[in-house]
C-alpha cells in the first residue's frame, strides 16, 4: 500500500483526498517509480478543485511533475536505482500522476534526473521552471536578444513568470514584470525585473496596434493580456504564450501580425521531444542562480497540504513554486 492524492468524481460531485492505494490500481506502464517528489501547480490545483475540466477520467491522481527512482523497468533505457524526472505527458490528466508515493508510467515520457539539481530542486522548478525555458529558448532562436529592448513577463509572480525573469535577467535582458500584487515589488526585483507595470495596463481590451514597447514577450495569462502584449511588441519582435490564466480566449486582430511582423510562438511543454526536454534543462542548470530557488519556493508541502494548498493557488493567493515531498 502507498498514499496518494485521489481526484473522484460521481453523482454527488468531485472530490479529492489522501486515500490508500495499492499496486494494482496503477495504470499500465513500463516503468514504475518510487516518488520523492511532485509539485503542485495551476493546472493540478484546477483538477483538485474542479475549476477547470482538466481531468479526463477518473479516478485521478493529479501532479504533473515528478521527481523519484525507478523501481523495476520493462523499457531498455531505465534499469532498477536510476534517478529520473518527468513533467507533462498527459500526467494528471489522461494518466495517473507525480502526487502519490509511486507511478507507473512509459518510459518514454522520462528524462535523467538533472545532475545539476537534487530531486527537490529539480521539482522546484519542475513543468513551471521548465517551461519559462522553452519559452527564452524560443524567442532566443526567433532572434530576439539582450540588446534590442525590454521583454515583458506577464504573470510575474506566478511559477512561469517567476523562472523566467531570474532566467531573462542572468542572460543579460531588462525584463519587465506585470502584476496584480504590488506587495510583490520587491521580490520580483530580487529575482531580476529592471521595473514593474501593473497588470492593469494590459489586461483590459485594447488598441488593434499600441506604442512599440517589447522586444520579446513572455506570456502565461492569455486573454486581452496575450493580445496587448502582441499590440505592443516591437516591429519583428515575438511573444511565446504558454499559459492561459486570464482565459483561454484571445480576443486580438492580425494587425501586429500583418503590419509589424510580430510572431507569436506557442509553447507547448506537455509533449516535447526528449532532446528539447534535455536541453532545457541543461540551460536550466548552466543560468538558474541556486540562490534564487529559495525564494521562488513558497513552500514544501506534505500529502495532507495539498488540497488546502490547491484553493490559496486557485484563489491567487500562492507565490512562486509548491514543492511536494509525497513521503511526509
Amino acid at each position: 500500500m502507498f498514499d496518494g492524492i485521489l481526484i473522484e468524481k460521481d453523482s454527488q460531485g468531485l472530490r479529492a483526498e489522501r486515500t490508500a492505494l495499492n499496486l494494482a490500481q496503477l495504470p499500465p506502464g513500463n516503468v514504475l517509480i518510487d516518488v520523492d517528489y511532485s509539485t503542485l501547480n495551476y493546472k493540478d490545483a484546477l483538477a483538485i478543485t474542479d475549476a477547470g475540466p482538466v481531468v479526463r477520467s477518473f479516478p485521478m491522481v493529479p501532479g504533473i511533475d515528478l521527481a523519484g527512482t525507478v523501481v523495476s523497468s520493462e523499457h531498455p533505457a531505465w534499469r532498477a536505482g536510476d534517478a529520473v524526472l518527468l513533467n507533462g505527458w498527459g500526467i494528471g490528466e489522461l494518466h495517473w500522476g507525480g502526487l502519490a508515493q509511486k507511478a507507473r508510467v512509459n518510459g518514454d515520457w522520462l528524462i535523467p534526473q538533472p545532475a545539476g539539481f537534487t530531486q527537490a530542486q529539480a521539482m522546484a522548478i519542475g513543468t513551471a521552471g521548465y517551461t519559462a525555458m522553452l519559452c527564452i529558448m524560443a524567442l532566443q532562436k526567433y532572434g530576439v536578444t539582450a540588446q534590442q529592448g525590454e521583454v515583458l513577463v506577464t504573470g510575474a509572480s506566478g511559477g512561469v513568470g517567476s523562472f523566467a525573469i531570474a532566467l531573462l535577467a542572468q542572460m543579460g535582458y531588462d525584463v519587465v514584470a506585470s502584476t496584480g500584487r504590488a506587495s510583490e515589488e520587491s521580490y520580483l526585483k530580487n529575482l531580476g525585473a529592471r521595473r514593474i507595470i501593473d497588470r492593469n495596463e494590459l489586461s483590459q481590451p485594447g488598441k488593434a496596434l499600441g506604442k512599440e514597447r517589447w522586444a520579446g514577450v513572455v506570456d502565461s495569462v492569455g486573454s486581452h493580456t496575450l493580445a496587448n502584449a502582441c499590440a505592443t511588441t516591437h516591429y519583428h519582435g515575438a511573444v511565446a504564450a504558454c499559459g492561459l490564466a486570464q482565459g483561454m480566449d484571445l480576443p486580438a486582430t492580425v494587425a501586429p501580425f500583418i503590419l509589424r511582423g510580430v510572431a507569436l510562438l506557442g509553447i507547448d511543454s506537455s509533449r516535447r521531444p526528449q532532446a528539447d526536454r534535455v536541453e532545457a534543462w541543461a540551460r536550466l542548470d548552466q543560468h538558474l542562480e541556486r540562490r534564487l530557488l529559495a525564494s521562488v519556493t513558497q513552500a514544501t508541502l506534505g500529502l495532507d497540504d495539498v488540497v488546502g494548498a490547491a484553493r490559496q493557488l486557485i484563489d491567487g493567493q500562492v507565490r512562486g513554486r509548491l514543492v511536494v515531498d509525497v513521503n511526509r
